[in-house]
Order: structure tokens, then C-alpha cells, then sequence
């Protein structure tokens, strides 16, 4: 069974969803495909108190040094895409465009949809922990984010990332 527990950011709220396993959800309130089923509240479960310790460090403007246990589930292409989502490092970008390489040269394909990557971005389950808004379009363009590219401007700041003008 899923719970969930609230956590209050400098952005808005974030509902936090979580299973026996591990973190299943973390999504701004009115974030796109935000699907938590709300009764299920319950506050003490330890990932949740790991996870509102690692949103506080981030949200401090320093990175976490420990990894939240994640319980993810999708297809095999969204799995590969948060999983490189995951090695992305703090205070970096990259584009829809380098991940789509990353995966034809894992698959052993020549081309692949850089818009097919960025389907997936956007269905991330759990946003700013797998950081979804380090995924920036061609030429420093800041495209999609299912928070509000206000959001995702504000995270990309927070981890002092120069943005193009």
C-alpha cells in the first residue's frame, strides 16, 4: 500500500508518497500526471522522515550526501531514462538530445527520439530527487516541466546553475 505525507517547500508543497520498499512519489501540488491517492496519510514511516531531511539539506542550497531508498515503477525506456536522471550531478545540466545518445549507445541503436526522452522526463514520479529539471532542450532552452518552468527556473538557481539569457 502507498502513503503519503506532506512537506512544505520554499516552492509549494510537495506530497510525498511511499510503499514498504521505498519512495514511490514526490510531486509539487498541481504538478502534471500527479496521481497520489491522498487518504493514506502517515507521518512516521522512516522514509518519509529521510526524505523531508534530504528536501531540507537540498533546499538549503547544498546537495544531499546520502541516497533515498526508491521503489520506481514504469516501462523499461522510462526505468533507463530516470536512471540516468539519477547520475546527473548537482549543479549540472544536460539535454534531452545527450540522453537520447546515452540510451542508442547503451541499446546499440542508431537514433533515437529525443522527444521519446523527454515523454519519460516528464512522467517522473519523483521530482527533484530524481532531478528531472537538470534535463534542459537544445541550446540552453529551458522546455518542459511538469512543476512550471517558474519551478524548474528556481531549482536550476537554487543549485547555482548560470541559465542562458
Amino acid at each position: 500500500m502507498n502513503y503519503i505525507s506532506e512537506y512544505k517547500s520554499p516552492l509549494g508543497n510537495i506530497l510525498i508518497a511511499a510503499d514498504d520498499i521505498g519512495l514511490t512519489g514526490a510531486r509539487l501540488e498541481g504538478q502534471n500526471y500527479f496521481d497520489l491517492d491522498l487518504r493514506n496519510r502517515k507521518e512516521d514511516l522512516a522514509v518519509f522522515k529521510e526524505t523531508k531531511r534530504w528536501l531540507d539539506i537540498y533546499f538549503s542550497g547544498k546537495e544531499p550526501d546520502f541516497k533515498l531508498p526508491l521503489h520506481l515503477s514504469g516501462s523499461d525506456f522510462q526505468m533507463e531514462v530516470w536512471n540516468i536522471l539519477c547520475e546527473i550531478p548537482y549543479g549540472e545540466v544536460t539535454t534531452y538530445g545527450e540522453i537520447a545518445k546515452q540510451l542508442t549507445k547503451k541499446r546499440g541503436i542508431k537514433r533515437m527520439s529525443a522527444q521519446a526522452v523527454g515523454g519519460a522526463v516528464g512522467h517522473n514520479k519523483i521530482s527533484i530527487i530524481i532531478p528531472c529539471h537538470r534535463v534542459i532542450g537544445a541550446n540552453g532552452k529551458l522546455v518542459g516541466y511538469g512543476g512550471g518552468i517558474d519551478k524548474k527556473i528556481a531549482l536550476l538557481k537554487l543549485e547555482h546553475i548560470k541559465l542562458l539569457t
